[in-house]
């Protein structure tokens, strides 16, 4: 459910990261099909051309990856995972509705940051959720600037965090952890499952999600994950 949900309120920004490199195969080709009928054809512009065309594919077929295996059922697959290129990979798939709902992003990623060894696929649906519940409350937001944060730290020994913060109109701090709640929502179209599946991924590895309500506007949510083989880049 929480992985059709998202996929659901994704389809813009999937249509847009599909359709821009798609584009640009189609420019790319005519330019070299022109680049080919010159007298007499110049030949580097045809390879670069084709090399642009080789460069959008991947990207295409990347994002058509990721989109499938959110889709997917299969069995956890715990590799490697550099968090940092985790958030900047989720970042760029919702970037079409930060503009959208003009909300301003920050990111503070902590340079050299250890792996985790993690479920990529499911680790992405706990940023993507985190990512698409401030977008929700920040859209309600006229009086302020919108601002999204997104934060890496080490916390010693052995663990790293990460921080989704927004400016948007929080939650009440008694509903700090009812927010985790199977069905439990304060948005009137929510399912009230992605905050308790995103909480069950991270405590599956090993980590830990709460929420931290702001004294003004807005609310953090953060997660820990214990990092690879005791904290080594």
């Amino acid at each position: 459910m929480a992985r059709v949900m998202v996929v659901g309120e994704l389809t813009a920004s999937i249509a847009h990261e599909v359709n821009q490199p798609l584009a640009g195969v189609v420019t790319n080709a005519n330019a070299a099909a022109r680049w080919l009928a010159a007298v007499p054809p110049n030949l580097e512009e045809v390879r670069q051309a084709i090399d642009r065309i080789a460069r959008d594919g991947d990207r295409a077929s990347e994002a058509i990856k990721r989109i499938r295996a959110l889709m997917s059922k299969g069995e956890p697959a715990e590799i490697p995972v550099s968090i940092n290129e985790l958030i900047e990979e989720t970042v760029a798939l919702t970037q079409p509705e930060l503009k959208r709902k003009q909300v301003f992003l920050e990111t503070e990623l902590t340079a050299r940051f250890p792996s985790v060894v993690a479920d990529r696929v499911q680790l992405q649906q706990v940023l993507l959720n985190l990512i698409l519940n401030a977008l929700d409350s920040l859209s309600t937001v006229s009086e302020r600037q919108r601002v999204l944060r997104i934060r890496t730290d080490r916390l010693p020994p052995d663990a790293l965090r990460v921080a989704v913060e927004d400016t948007g109109g929080g939650i009440a701090p008694e509903d700090s952890e009812r927010v985790f709640e199977p069905f439990y929502t304060t948005k009137p179209q929510g399912l009230g499952m992605g905050l308790a599946i995103s909480r069950s991924i991270v405590e599956a590895h090993g980590g830990r999600l709460w929420t931290t309500p702001h004294d003004g506007s807005g609310v953090t949510f953060q997660f820990t994950l214990p990092v690879q083989n005791g904290g080594r880049s």
